[in-house]
């Protein structure tokens, strides 16, 4: 089998609710698709560029993967993933959007070739996971309110965004806990909006919240700070934006600087790199997140094919697909009381638009 033809798509996604985090605000989502097309059967692949986590602009990415993806794929054969993706690496090294993009489109293919679906492939470990839902920077009463919906949506995870002021950021939290105790879980991300001191000041004002995760609290290029919050923190701590490629996993854990590791595609490069990523957790006993920008549920399949592969992932932070308007991979994941599972479908059970 060989690779015929390889088209590659801009769409800008509008979002239902914009919202705001410590560093942006945010009202749509840019996204490029990727077909790799043999003939016989199609991959879809998908990345979602980010500027401020992976330095990724739009509008120099999509011309030059739309230029020299096709050059590079055509006539290869798509069950050399090895290959293929090292010419991808050397072609395009600073752009792990486009090789996540692409290295999903060919799991995508090995899963149409073999009739399973990817989660399958790559391990079968479970066949669900519950995702938290986030609610952005907003007043305590705003925050009160988004989340009553998302309870009564079913879900029971919330993940709420902080990192401007810690003391409102404390307040909030407090009240949700006020308000329905046990019945939520809730994790916070500072986006690393905090100090070492403003993070200890919010861990000893919301020592009586059950927080299951305090997520990059300092800025990513302060590791001293990370891990000293990390050494001192009741609340596991999660490397975010600080964790980008394999190269700093590995720094991570041989330094302990923290509890768990955020693994999300567009970073870390699509399904390969991120099943070292964590092997490489794994090995230091560190647990692993899979997480999310705002995407399409096509690449939120992939991130979950992936999450449901190994024991050593243990969390969820896959809704980015829920507040995009028109996205043309509406239906791939199944999302049931918070919980997102795949369809029966082989790859990532998306047939194209």
């Amino acid at each position: 089998m060989k690779i015929l033809k390889v088209n590659v798509t801009r769409r800008s996604l509008k979002l239902k609710v914009p919202y705001t985090i410590a560093y942006n605000h945010f009202d749509h989502a840019d996204h490029i698709f990727i077909q790799i097309d043999t003939g016989r059967l199609c991959g879809w692949g998908c990345m979602a560029p980010d500027p401020f986590v992976t330095g990724e602009v739009v509008e120099h990415i999509f011309p030059e993967a739309a230029a020299q993806l096709p050059e590079l794929l055509k006539g290869g054969d798509p069950f050399r993933r090895g290959k293929i993706m090292e010419k991808i690496h050397k072609a395009f090294p600073e752009y792990p959007g486009i090789w996540a993009a692409v290295d999903m489109a060919l799991w995508d293919l090995l899963g149409k070739q073999a009739d399973l679906p990817l989660w399958k492939l790559l391990g079968g470990y479970r066949s669900r996971i519950e995702t938290s839902v986030t609610i952005g920077i907003c007043s305590a009463d705003e925050t009160e309110k988004q989340a009553e919906n998302f309870i009564s949506q079913g879900f029971n995870i919330l993940k709420v965004k902080g990192g401007n002021d810690f003391e409102e950021d404390a307040y909030r939290l407090i009240k949700l806990q006020e308000r329905w105790g046990k019945n939520i879980r809730l994790r916070f991300d500072a986006n690393q909006g905090y100090s070492r001191e403003q993070t200890l000041l919010f861990l000893e004002r919301v020592r009586t919240v059950p927080l299951e995760v305090l997520e990059q609290p300092t800025i990513k290029e302060d590791s001293h700070s990370l891990g000293a919050i990390t050494s001192r923190s009741p609340v596991p701590v999660m490397a975010d934006e600080s964790l980008i490629s394999l190269m700093d996993a590995f720094k991570l854990a041989k330094k302990g600087l923290v509890d768990m590791l955020n693994i999300k595609l567009m970073k870390t490069g699509g399904i390969s790199d991120a099943i070292q990523v964590n092997s490489v957790a794994r090995s230091a006993r560190i647990k692993v997140m899979v997480g999310c920008m705002d995407e399409s549920a096509l690449s939120i399949s992939a991130g979950l094919h992936f999450a449901l592969s190994s024991r050593n992932i243990l969390y969820a932070d896959l809704d980015g697909h829920l507040d995009i308007l028109e996205d043309p991979a509406e239906g791939t994941v199944l999302l049931n009381r918070g919980s997102l599972s795949p369809s029966d479908l082989p790859g990532l059970g998306f047939s194209g638009f």
